[in-house]
Protein backbone atom coordinates (compact mmCIF):
# COMPACT_ATOMS: atom_id res chain seq x y z
CA UNK A 1 0.00 0.00 0.00
CA UNK A 2 1.54 3.22 -0.82
CA UNK A 3 2.51 4.97 2.20
CA UNK A 4 -0.30 8.04 3.30
CA UNK A 5 1.24 11.54 3.86
CA UNK A 6 0.55 14.34 5.43
CA UNK A 7 0.91 18.13 5.91
CA UNK A 8 2.99 19.62 8.64
CA UNK A 9 -0.70 20.47 10.15
CA UNK A 10 -1.38 16.35 10.04
CA UNK A 11 -4.05 16.84 6.82
CA UNK A 12 -3.70 14.25 4.93
CA UNK A 13 -2.94 15.00 1.78
CA UNK A 14 -4.26 14.11 -1.20
CA UNK A 15 -3.07 11.84 -4.12
CA UNK A 16 -3.37 10.66 -7.73
CA UNK A 17 -2.83 7.63 -8.92
CA UNK A 18 -2.20 8.06 -12.56
CA UNK A 19 -2.08 4.90 -15.29
CA UNK A 20 0.17 5.28 -18.05
CA UNK A 21 2.82 7.86 -18.73
CA UNK A 22 2.05 8.44 -22.40
CA UNK A 23 1.26 12.13 -23.33
CA UNK A 24 -1.96 12.49 -21.21
CA UNK A 25 -0.50 10.84 -18.26
CA UNK A 26 2.46 12.82 -18.27
CA UNK A 27 0.07 15.75 -19.14
CA UNK A 28 -1.93 14.77 -16.07
CA UNK A 29 1.15 14.83 -13.57
CA UNK A 30 2.61 17.96 -14.49
CA UNK A 31 -0.75 19.94 -14.28
CA UNK A 32 -1.20 18.47 -10.98
CA UNK A 33 2.33 18.95 -9.87
CA UNK A 34 2.32 22.85 -11.12
CA UNK A 35 -1.04 23.60 -10.41
CA UNK A 36 -1.99 21.95 -6.78
CA UNK A 37 -0.16 19.98 -3.99
CA UNK A 38 -1.50 17.10 -4.86
CA UNK A 39 0.64 14.17 -4.56
CA UNK A 40 1.22 12.26 -8.10
CA UNK A 41 2.22 8.41 -8.55
CA UNK A 42 2.39 7.36 -12.23
CA UNK A 43 2.69 3.46 -13.05
CA UNK A 44 4.07 2.80 -16.30
CA UNK A 45 3.76 -0.71 -18.12
CA UNK A 46 6.41 -0.04 -20.13
CA UNK A 47 10.28 0.94 -19.42
CA UNK A 48 10.00 4.24 -21.45
CA UNK A 49 8.12 7.36 -21.12
CA UNK A 50 5.85 8.92 -24.10
CA UNK A 51 3.67 5.29 -24.64
CA UNK A 52 3.23 5.59 -28.46
CA UNK A 53 4.40 9.14 -28.49
CA UNK A 54 8.07 7.51 -27.20
CA UNK A 55 11.22 7.55 -29.67
CA UNK A 56 12.55 3.70 -30.46
CA UNK A 57 16.70 3.95 -30.68
CA UNK A 58 18.58 1.67 -32.59
CA UNK A 59 22.20 1.30 -33.79
CA UNK A 60 21.95 4.86 -32.85
CA UNK A 61 18.90 5.68 -35.64
CA UNK A 62 15.47 6.71 -33.72
CA UNK A 63 11.92 5.35 -34.73
CA UNK A 64 8.85 7.72 -33.88
CA UNK A 65 5.73 5.38 -34.00
CA UNK A 66 3.38 6.23 -36.45
CA UNK A 67 4.45 9.99 -36.96
CA UNK A 68 3.89 12.52 -33.89
CA UNK A 69 3.34 16.50 -35.65
CA UNK A 70 3.69 18.65 -32.81
CA UNK A 71 0.92 21.26 -34.38
CA UNK A 72 -2.48 21.88 -32.30
CA UNK A 73 -5.52 24.18 -33.42
CA UNK A 74 -5.15 24.82 -29.19
CA UNK A 75 -3.09 27.98 -27.80
CA UNK A 76 -2.71 26.11 -24.44
CA UNK A 77 -0.87 22.71 -25.82
CA UNK A 78 1.21 25.27 -28.20
CA UNK A 79 2.55 27.39 -25.67
CA UNK A 80 2.66 24.13 -23.43
CA UNK A 81 4.82 22.19 -25.47
CA UNK A 82 7.14 25.58 -26.17
CA UNK A 83 7.36 25.94 -22.66
CA UNK A 84 9.27 22.35 -22.48
CA UNK A 85 11.18 22.72 -25.62
CA UNK A 86 11.82 26.00 -26.87
CA UNK A 87 12.01 26.61 -30.65
CA UNK A 88 15.50 26.04 -32.16
CA UNK A 89 16.20 30.05 -33.37
CA UNK A 90 16.74 29.76 -37.37
CA UNK A 91 19.70 32.12 -39.06
CA UNK A 92 16.44 34.45 -39.79
CA UNK A 93 13.90 35.50 -37.76
CA UNK A 94 10.69 33.39 -37.67
CA UNK A 95 6.92 34.46 -36.73
CA UNK A 96 4.98 32.01 -34.99
CA UNK A 97 1.50 32.78 -33.72
CA UNK A 98 0.25 30.98 -30.90
CA UNK A 99 -1.92 31.96 -27.62
CA UNK A 100 -3.64 34.78 -30.09
CA UNK A 101 -0.64 36.28 -30.61
CA UNK A 102 2.29 37.03 -32.61
CA UNK A 103 5.32 36.35 -31.81
CA UNK A 104 8.60 36.49 -33.64
CA UNK A 105 11.69 34.47 -32.65
CA UNK A 106 15.04 35.84 -33.90
CA UNK A 107 18.49 33.95 -33.82
CA UNK A 108 19.63 35.54 -30.88
CA UNK A 109 16.33 34.14 -28.49
CA UNK A 110 18.89 30.66 -28.73
CA UNK A 111 19.40 31.19 -25.26
CA UNK A 112 15.75 29.96 -24.22
CA UNK A 113 16.59 26.54 -24.41
CA UNK A 114 18.47 24.61 -21.75
CA UNK A 115 21.03 23.30 -24.69
CA UNK A 116 21.20 23.52 -28.18
CA UNK A 117 19.75 19.55 -28.00
CA UNK A 118 16.13 20.61 -26.02
CA UNK A 119 14.79 22.29 -28.61
CA UNK A 120 11.71 21.91 -31.33
CA UNK A 121 12.51 22.20 -35.62
CA UNK A 122 9.96 23.80 -37.66
CA UNK A 123 9.39 21.29 -39.85
CA UNK A 124 8.06 21.55 -43.44
CA UNK A 125 5.19 19.01 -44.10
CA UNK A 126 4.87 16.55 -46.96
CA UNK A 127 2.75 14.07 -47.60
CA UNK A 128 2.10 12.10 -50.76
CA UNK A 129 0.00 8.68 -51.94
CA UNK A 130 1.62 6.45 -54.02
CA UNK A 131 -0.92 4.89 -56.35
CA UNK A 132 -0.52 2.82 -59.63
CA UNK A 133 3.33 3.48 -58.79
CA UNK A 134 2.78 6.93 -59.03
CA UNK A 135 2.75 10.16 -56.82
CA UNK A 136 -0.23 12.12 -56.24
CA UNK A 137 -0.19 15.16 -53.81
CA UNK A 138 -1.72 14.74 -50.22
CA UNK A 139 -4.55 16.05 -49.67
CA UNK A 140 -5.48 15.44 -54.05
CA UNK A 141 -5.66 18.77 -55.78
CA UNK A 142 -7.03 18.98 -59.39
CA UNK A 143 -4.03 19.98 -60.69
CA UNK A 144 -2.60 19.57 -63.87
CA UNK A 145 -0.12 16.82 -63.07
CA UNK A 146 -2.85 14.66 -61.12
CA UNK A 147 -5.08 15.15 -64.13
CA UNK A 148 -2.57 13.65 -66.75
CA UNK A 149 -1.76 10.97 -63.74
CA UNK A 150 -5.61 9.17 -63.73
CA UNK A 151 -6.48 10.31 -67.17
CA UNK A 152 -9.11 12.44 -68.56
CA UNK A 153 -11.90 10.06 -68.24
CA UNK A 154 -11.39 9.18 -64.73
CA UNK A 155 -11.31 12.77 -63.94
CA UNK A 156 -14.50 13.42 -65.69
CA UNK A 157 -15.97 10.75 -63.31
CA UNK A 158 -14.71 12.55 -60.19
CA UNK A 159 -15.98 15.43 -60.84
CA UNK A 160 -19.17 14.18 -61.79
CA UNK A 161 -19.24 11.75 -59.50
CA UNK A 162 -18.95 14.78 -56.80
CA UNK A 163 -21.69 17.14 -58.02
CA UNK A 164 -23.90 13.79 -57.84
CA UNK A 165 -23.39 13.30 -54.27
CA UNK A 166 -24.06 17.23 -53.77
CA UNK A 167 -26.82 16.80 -55.32
CA UNK A 168 -27.71 13.87 -53.89
CA UNK A 169 -26.61 13.01 -50.79
CA UNK A 170 -26.89 10.13 -48.77
CA UNK A 171 -29.58 11.51 -45.82
CA UNK A 172 -28.79 8.87 -43.39
CA UNK A 173 -25.58 8.66 -42.99
CA UNK A 174 -24.83 5.15 -40.61
CA UNK A 175 -21.12 4.18 -42.45
CA UNK A 176 -17.98 5.31 -43.04
CA UNK A 177 -18.65 4.81 -46.35
CA UNK A 178 -21.95 7.33 -46.57
CA UNK A 179 -19.36 9.77 -44.93
CA UNK A 180 -16.73 9.25 -47.99
CA UNK A 181 -18.82 9.24 -50.56
CA UNK A 182 -21.25 12.70 -49.73
CA UNK A 183 -17.76 14.51 -48.93
CA UNK A 184 -15.56 13.10 -52.17
CA UNK A 185 -18.22 11.63 -54.54
CA UNK A 186 -18.36 7.78 -55.18
CA UNK A 187 -15.61 7.68 -57.81
CA UNK A 188 -12.91 9.57 -55.56
CA UNK A 189 -13.95 7.47 -52.38
CA UNK A 190 -12.93 4.01 -54.71
CA UNK A 191 -10.08 5.27 -56.12
CA UNK A 192 -8.15 6.97 -52.58
CA UNK A 193 -9.98 6.69 -50.07
CA UNK A 194 -11.52 2.57 -49.64
CA UNK A 195 -8.65 0.35 -50.01
CA UNK A 196 -6.36 2.18 -47.69
CA UNK A 197 -9.16 2.92 -44.92
CA UNK A 198 -9.52 -1.45 -45.43
CA UNK A 199 -6.20 -2.13 -45.73
CA UNK A 200 -5.81 0.18 -41.96
CA UNK A 201 -8.86 -1.18 -40.40
CA UNK A 202 -8.92 -4.67 -41.43
CA UNK A 203 -12.76 -4.54 -42.37
CA UNK A 204 -15.30 -3.16 -45.05
CA UNK A 205 -16.10 0.51 -44.98
CA UNK A 206 -19.46 0.03 -44.57
CA UNK A 207 -18.85 -1.82 -41.64
CA UNK A 208 -17.87 1.21 -39.74
CA UNK A 209 -19.23 4.02 -37.80
CA UNK A 210 -19.83 7.25 -39.91
CA UNK A 211 -18.01 9.03 -36.40
CA UNK A 212 -14.94 7.75 -37.18
CA UNK A 213 -14.89 9.92 -40.11
CA UNK A 214 -16.76 12.95 -37.90
CA UNK A 215 -13.71 12.48 -35.19
CA UNK A 216 -11.05 12.12 -37.83
CA UNK A 217 -11.70 14.26 -40.99
CA UNK A 218 -11.49 17.77 -40.35
CA UNK A 219 -14.07 19.36 -42.79
CA UNK A 220 -12.15 17.78 -45.52
CA UNK A 221 -13.51 17.76 -48.76
CA UNK A 222 -13.54 18.06 -52.27
CA UNK A 223 -14.25 21.99 -52.35
CA UNK A 224 -11.62 22.41 -49.27
CA UNK A 225 -8.60 20.78 -51.53
CA UNK A 226 -9.86 23.71 -54.21
CA UNK A 227 -10.08 26.38 -51.61
CA UNK A 228 -6.68 25.15 -50.31
CA UNK A 229 -5.13 25.49 -53.44
CA UNK A 230 -5.88 29.87 -53.21
CA UNK A 231 -4.52 29.33 -49.56
CA UNK A 232 -1.19 27.89 -50.76
CA UNK A 233 -0.54 30.17 -53.07
CA UNK A 234 -1.23 33.16 -50.01
CA UNK A 235 0.77 31.43 -47.55
CA UNK A 236 3.98 29.92 -49.09
CA UNK A 237 6.23 32.55 -48.28
CA UNK A 238 4.92 32.77 -44.83
CA UNK A 239 6.48 31.42 -41.72
CA UNK A 240 3.58 30.60 -39.79
CA UNK A 241 3.14 27.76 -37.58
CA UNK A 242 -0.11 27.89 -36.15
CA UNK A 243 -1.56 28.61 -39.91
CA UNK A 244 -5.40 28.52 -37.74
CA UNK A 245 -6.97 28.89 -40.78
CA UNK A 246 -6.10 26.04 -42.73
CA UNK A 247 -7.82 22.40 -42.05
CA UNK A 248 -5.54 20.66 -39.79
CA UNK A 249 -5.35 18.12 -42.23
CA UNK A 250 -3.77 20.65 -44.91
CA UNK A 251 -1.04 22.05 -42.59
CA UNK A 252 2.00 22.30 -43.94
CA UNK A 253 4.55 22.89 -41.23
CA UNK A 254 4.77 21.85 -37.83
CA UNK A 255 6.99 21.52 -34.37
CA UNK A 256 8.95 18.48 -33.96
CA UNK A 257 11.62 17.84 -31.05
CA UNK A 258 15.15 17.22 -32.50
CA UNK A 259 15.30 14.21 -30.95
CA UNK A 260 12.29 12.53 -31.90
CA UNK A 261 8.86 12.78 -30.16
CA UNK A 262 9.98 10.77 -26.97
CA UNK A 263 12.21 13.57 -26.08
CA UNK A 264 9.42 15.87 -25.51
CA UNK A 265 8.04 13.19 -23.02
CA UNK A 266 11.31 12.30 -21.53
CA UNK A 267 11.55 16.37 -20.37
CA UNK A 268 8.35 15.77 -18.83
CA UNK A 269 9.73 13.19 -16.97
CA UNK A 270 12.11 14.67 -15.15
CA UNK A 271 10.27 17.82 -14.76
CA UNK A 272 7.89 15.47 -12.72
CA UNK A 273 10.51 13.99 -10.87
CA UNK A 274 12.07 16.97 -9.86
CA UNK A 275 8.60 18.23 -8.55
CA UNK A 276 8.69 15.09 -6.30
CA UNK A 277 6.11 13.52 -8.42
CA UNK A 278 6.43 9.15 -9.01
CA UNK A 279 6.79 7.40 -12.00
CA UNK A 280 7.16 4.00 -11.56
CA UNK A 281 8.32 1.60 -14.27
CA UNK A 282 7.34 -1.60 -15.00
CA UNK A 283 4.12 -1.36 -13.95
CA UNK A 284 1.29 -3.21 -15.33
CA UNK A 285 -2.42 -2.59 -13.10
CA UNK A 286 -4.92 -5.49 -13.21
CA UNK A 287 -6.69 -4.83 -10.08
CA UNK A 288 -8.66 -1.54 -9.84
CA UNK A 289 -10.85 -2.00 -6.31
CA UNK A 290 -13.97 0.22 -6.44
CA UNK A 291 -16.21 0.81 -3.73
CA UNK A 292 -19.60 2.25 -4.59
CA UNK A 293 -18.77 5.26 -6.58
CA UNK A 294 -15.54 5.79 -5.70
CA UNK A 295 -12.17 3.58 -6.71
CA UNK A 296 -9.95 3.05 -3.21
CA UNK A 297 -7.03 1.28 -5.04
CA UNK A 298 -5.12 0.00 -7.90
CA UNK A 299 -2.57 -2.65 -7.53
CA UNK A 300 0.29 -3.38 -9.83
CA UNK A 301 2.37 -6.47 -10.90
CA UNK A 302 6.05 -5.62 -11.38
CA UNK A 303 6.89 -6.81 -15.16
CA UNK A 304 10.51 -7.96 -14.20
CA UNK A 305 10.17 -8.98 -10.09
CA UNK A 306 6.69 -10.19 -9.99
CA UNK A 307 6.16 -8.25 -6.83
CA UNK A 308 3.17 -6.67 -6.05
CA UNK A 309 2.09 -3.28 -5.05
CA UNK A 310 -1.24 -1.50 -3.99
CA UNK A 311 -1.35 2.47 -4.36
CA UNK A 312 -4.49 4.22 -2.94
CA UNK A 313 -5.25 7.96 -3.98
CA UNK A 314 -8.41 10.11 -4.07
CA UNK A 315 -8.10 10.67 -7.65
CA UNK A 316 -7.78 8.13 -10.49
CA UNK A 317 -6.39 8.95 -14.04
CA UNK A 318 -6.88 6.05 -16.67
CA UNK A 319 -4.99 6.09 -19.62
CA UNK A 320 -5.23 1.89 -20.07
CA UNK A 321 -7.06 0.27 -22.47
CA UNK A 322 -11.09 0.53 -21.35
CA UNK A 323 -11.16 -3.68 -22.26
CA UNK A 324 -8.55 -4.08 -20.22
CA UNK A 325 -9.81 -2.07 -17.19
CA UNK A 326 -13.09 -2.94 -17.16
CA UNK A 327 -11.90 -6.81 -16.74
CA UNK A 328 -9.22 -5.78 -13.69
CA UNK A 329 -12.17 -3.76 -11.68
CA UNK A 330 -13.29 -5.09 -8.34
CA UNK A 331 -16.21 -5.80 -7.90
CA UNK A 332 -17.29 -6.53 -11.35
CA UNK A 333 -19.20 -3.92 -13.55
CA UNK A 334 -22.75 -4.65 -14.58
CA UNK A 335 -22.97 -7.49 -17.13
CA UNK A 336 -23.76 -5.05 -19.92
CA UNK A 337 -21.27 -2.76 -19.44
CA UNK A 338 -18.59 -5.99 -19.48
CA UNK A 339 -20.13 -7.18 -22.63
CA UNK A 340 -19.53 -3.64 -24.36
CA UNK A 341 -15.90 -4.05 -22.83
CA UNK A 342 -15.30 -7.53 -24.54
CA UNK A 343 -16.81 -6.03 -27.89
CA UNK A 344 -14.41 -3.19 -27.88
CA UNK A 345 -11.86 -3.87 -31.14
CA UNK A 346 -8.29 -2.42 -31.49
CA UNK A 347 -5.98 -2.30 -34.60
CA UNK A 348 -2.42 -2.99 -33.97
CA UNK A 349 0.68 -1.74 -35.19
CA UNK A 350 3.80 -2.78 -36.86
CA UNK A 351 6.89 -1.03 -37.64
CA UNK A 352 9.41 -1.91 -39.70
CA UNK A 353 12.93 0.54 -39.28
CA UNK A 354 15.19 -0.02 -42.57
CA UNK A 355 18.48 1.64 -43.16
CA UNK A 356 19.14 2.19 -46.60
CA UNK A 357 21.99 3.67 -48.53
CA UNK A 358 19.59 4.97 -51.06
CA UNK A 359 15.93 4.57 -52.35
CA UNK A 360 15.08 3.22 -56.10
CA UNK A 361 11.96 5.00 -57.13
CA UNK A 362 11.93 4.56 -60.75
CA UNK A 363 13.68 6.45 -63.27
CA UNK A 364 10.42 8.00 -64.99
CA UNK A 365 9.40 10.29 -61.56
CA UNK A 366 10.64 13.42 -61.46
CA UNK A 367 11.32 13.20 -57.72
CA UNK A 368 14.09 9.95 -58.42
CA UNK A 369 16.59 11.09 -56.29
CA UNK A 370 18.41 9.56 -53.38
CA UNK A 371 16.40 10.96 -50.54
CA UNK A 372 12.82 11.99 -51.10
CA UNK A 373 11.22 15.57 -49.54
CA UNK A 374 8.36 13.23 -47.74
CA UNK A 375 7.45 12.62 -44.17
CA UNK A 376 4.86 10.29 -45.09
CA UNK A 377 4.53 8.46 -47.98
CA UNK A 378 0.91 6.69 -48.19
CA UNK A 379 1.10 3.47 -50.01
CA UNK A 380 -2.09 3.25 -51.82
CA UNK A 381 -0.98 -0.37 -53.86
CA UNK A 382 -3.91 -2.79 -53.19
CA UNK A 383 -0.86 -5.69 -53.99
CA UNK A 384 1.19 -5.37 -51.04
CA UNK A 385 0.50 -5.29 -47.10
CA UNK A 386 2.25 -2.20 -46.16
CA UNK A 387 -0.15 1.22 -45.11
CA UNK A 388 2.07 3.92 -44.89
CA UNK A 389 6.09 4.65 -45.27
CA UNK A 390 8.24 7.06 -43.27
CA UNK A 391 11.37 9.10 -44.18
CA UNK A 392 12.96 10.15 -40.64
CA UNK A 393 15.22 11.78 -42.44
CA UNK A 394 12.61 14.58 -43.09
CA UNK A 395 11.01 14.77 -39.63
CA UNK A 396 14.33 15.21 -37.93
CA UNK A 397 18.16 15.41 -39.86
CA UNK A 398 18.68 13.97 -36.00
CA UNK A 399 16.76 11.00 -36.07
CA UNK A 400 19.47 9.67 -38.36
CA UNK A 401 23.18 8.91 -37.44
CA UNK A 402 24.67 8.87 -40.98
CA UNK A 403 23.66 11.20 -42.89
CA UNK A 404 24.51 9.72 -46.24
CA UNK A 405 22.32 6.77 -45.02
CA UNK A 406 17.79 6.75 -45.44
CA UNK A 407 16.40 6.15 -42.95
CA UNK A 408 12.39 4.78 -42.65
CA UNK A 409 9.50 3.35 -41.28
CA UNK A 410 7.49 1.02 -42.76
CA UNK A 411 4.16 0.57 -41.10
CA UNK A 412 2.06 -2.25 -40.73
CA UNK A 413 -1.70 -2.39 -39.47
CA UNK A 414 -3.10 -5.57 -38.04
CA UNK A 415 -4.88 -7.17 -35.36
CA UNK A 416 -2.83 -9.65 -32.80
CA UNK A 417 -4.58 -12.63 -33.95
CA UNK A 418 -3.40 -12.03 -38.18
CA UNK A 419 -0.37 -13.96 -39.30
CA UNK A 420 0.97 -10.96 -39.61
CA UNK A 421 1.32 -10.06 -35.98
CA UNK A 422 3.11 -13.66 -35.19
CA UNK A 423 5.62 -13.46 -37.85
CA UNK A 424 9.28 -13.44 -37.05
CA UNK A 425 11.35 -10.02 -36.87
CA UNK A 426 13.29 -12.00 -39.82
CA UNK A 427 10.19 -12.91 -41.44
CA UNK A 428 8.78 -9.38 -41.11
CA UNK A 429 11.86 -7.48 -41.74
CA UNK A 430 12.00 -9.54 -45.16
CA UNK A 431 8.36 -8.80 -46.15
CA UNK A 432 9.04 -5.13 -46.15
CA UNK A 433 11.86 -5.18 -48.01
CA UNK A 434 10.02 -7.46 -50.74
CA UNK A 435 6.86 -5.26 -51.03
CA UNK A 436 8.56 -2.06 -51.71
CA UNK A 437 11.36 -3.40 -53.67
CA UNK A 438 8.23 -4.66 -55.76
CA UNK A 439 6.26 -1.46 -55.61
CA UNK A 440 9.37 0.45 -56.88
CA UNK A 441 10.46 2.26 -54.10
CA UNK A 442 13.67 0.67 -52.99
CA UNK A 443 16.13 -1.90 -53.83
CA UNK A 444 16.36 -4.80 -51.51
CA UNK A 445 20.58 -4.83 -52.46
CA UNK A 446 20.43 -1.36 -50.89
CA UNK A 447 19.03 -2.83 -47.50
CA UNK A 448 21.95 -1.98 -44.59
CA UNK A 449 20.09 -2.61 -41.66
CA UNK A 450 16.53 -3.52 -40.35
CA UNK A 451 14.24 -3.80 -37.13
CA UNK A 452 10.78 -4.70 -35.76
CA UNK A 453 8.40 -2.19 -33.21
CA UNK A 454 4.90 -4.09 -32.23
CA UNK A 455 2.44 -1.70 -30.91
CA UNK A 456 -0.43 -3.23 -29.71
CA UNK A 457 -3.76 -1.51 -29.31
CA UNK A 458 -2.63 1.68 -31.23
CA UNK A 459 -5.84 2.51 -32.83
CA UNK A 460 -9.37 1.96 -31.14
CA UNK A 461 -11.87 0.84 -32.98
CA UNK A 462 -15.15 2.17 -34.32
CA UNK A 463 -17.34 -1.09 -34.79
CA UNK A 464 -17.50 -4.15 -32.46
CA UNK A 465 -19.61 -3.12 -30.04
CA UNK A 466 -18.48 0.55 -30.23
CA UNK A 467 -22.42 1.46 -31.50
CA UNK A 468 -23.05 1.01 -27.40
CA UNK A 469 -19.79 2.73 -26.07
CA UNK A 470 -22.89 5.55 -24.52
CA UNK A 471 -23.38 2.21 -21.75
CA UNK A 472 -19.25 2.20 -20.68
CA UNK A 473 -19.03 5.61 -20.91
CA UNK A 474 -22.07 5.97 -18.23
CA UNK A 475 -20.64 3.54 -15.65
CA UNK A 476 -17.76 5.15 -16.15
CA UNK A 477 -18.88 8.82 -15.34
CA UNK A 478 -20.37 7.50 -12.43
CA UNK A 479 -17.28 6.58 -10.61
CA UNK A 480 -16.72 10.04 -9.62
CA UNK A 481 -12.65 10.02 -8.54
CA UNK A 482 -11.66 8.23 -12.36
CA UNK A 483 -11.07 10.07 -14.92
CA UNK A 484 -10.62 8.70 -18.22
CA UNK A 485 -8.22 10.45 -20.41
CA UNK A 486 -5.92 9.82 -23.69
CA UNK A 487 -6.38 7.57 -26.90
CA UNK A 488 -6.95 4.20 -25.32
CA UNK A 489 -8.40 5.59 -21.83
CA UNK A 490 -11.45 7.06 -24.14
CA UNK A 491 -11.30 4.43 -26.13
CA UNK A 492 -11.27 7.95 -28.89
CA UNK A 493 -8.97 8.12 -31.97
CA UNK A 494 -7.41 11.39 -30.53
CA UNK A 495 -4.41 12.56 -31.82
CA UNK A 496 -1.46 13.84 -28.89
CA UNK A 497 -2.65 16.99 -28.46
CA UNK A 498 -6.31 16.15 -27.81
CA UNK A 499 -4.91 13.56 -25.21
CA UNK A 500 -2.99 16.54 -23.67
CA UNK A 501 -6.59 18.83 -23.25
CA UNK A 502 -8.56 15.10 -22.04
CA UNK A 503 -5.80 15.55 -19.03
CA UNK A 504 -5.68 19.28 -18.78
CA UNK A 505 -9.52 19.16 -18.99
CA UNK A 506 -9.53 16.46 -16.07
CA UNK A 507 -7.33 18.94 -13.76
CA UNK A 508 -9.52 21.81 -14.66
CA UNK A 509 -12.49 19.75 -13.45
CA UNK A 510 -10.83 19.12 -10.11
CA UNK A 511 -9.09 22.09 -8.91
CA UNK A 512 -12.38 23.83 -9.82
CA UNK A 513 -14.76 20.93 -8.01
CA UNK A 514 -16.34 20.10 -10.96
CA UNK A 515 -17.67 17.05 -10.90
CA UNK A 516 -19.83 16.77 -14.35
CA UNK A 517 -17.34 15.12 -17.36
CA UNK A 518 -18.96 15.83 -19.83
CA UNK A 519 -16.33 18.02 -20.96
CA UNK A 520 -13.64 15.45 -20.91
CA UNK A 521 -15.70 14.01 -23.98
CA UNK A 522 -16.00 16.98 -25.85
CA UNK A 523 -12.55 17.71 -26.53
CA UNK A 524 -11.93 17.29 -30.24
CA UNK A 525 -15.13 18.18 -30.92
CA UNK A 526 -15.89 21.23 -28.87
CA UNK A 527 -16.04 24.71 -31.96
CA UNK A 528 -13.73 26.51 -30.33
CA UNK A 529 -10.87 24.27 -31.00
CA UNK A 530 -11.35 24.29 -34.56
CA UNK A 531 -11.91 27.20 -37.16
CA UNK A 532 -14.95 25.05 -38.83
CA UNK A 533 -18.56 25.03 -37.16
CA UNK A 534 -18.36 21.84 -39.08
CA UNK A 535 -17.87 18.63 -37.13
CA UNK A 536 -14.26 17.98 -37.00
CA UNK A 537 -12.77 15.66 -39.68
CA UNK A 538 -10.05 13.92 -40.94
CA UNK A 539 -8.80 11.28 -43.03
CA UNK A 540 -5.46 9.46 -42.81
CA UNK A 541 -3.84 8.70 -39.88
CA UNK A 542 -1.34 11.15 -38.60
Amino acid sequence: MAAMRTDGNGVKQRTAIIIGAGPAGLTAALELLERSDIKVIVLQRDDCLGGLSRTVQYHGNRLDIGGHRFFSKSDRVMSWWLRILPMEAATTATTIRYQQQAREIHPSARGVASSLDQVMLVRQRKSRIYFNRQFFDYPISLSKATIQKLGLLRTFKILVSYARAILFPIRNEKSLEHFFINRFGRELYQTFFKDYTEKIWGIACNQISAEWGKQRIKGLSVFKLLTHFVHRLRWKKASDVSQKQLETSLVEQFLYPKFGPGQMWEAVGRMIREKKGEIVMNQTVDEIRCDGDRILSVTAVDRLTGLRSEYSGDYFFSTMAIKDLLVACIPKPPSNVCEVGQGLVYRDFITVGMLLSRLAVSPDHAQSEKLLKDNWIYIQEPDVKIGRLQIFNNWSPSMVEDSSKVWIGLEYFCFETDELWRLSDEQMIALGAEELEKIGIIDRSDVLDATVVREPKTYPAYFGTYSRFDEVRRWLDDLKNLFPIGRNGMHRYNNQDHSMLTAMTAVDNILAGISDKSNLWEVNTEQEYHESKNTPLRNRSE
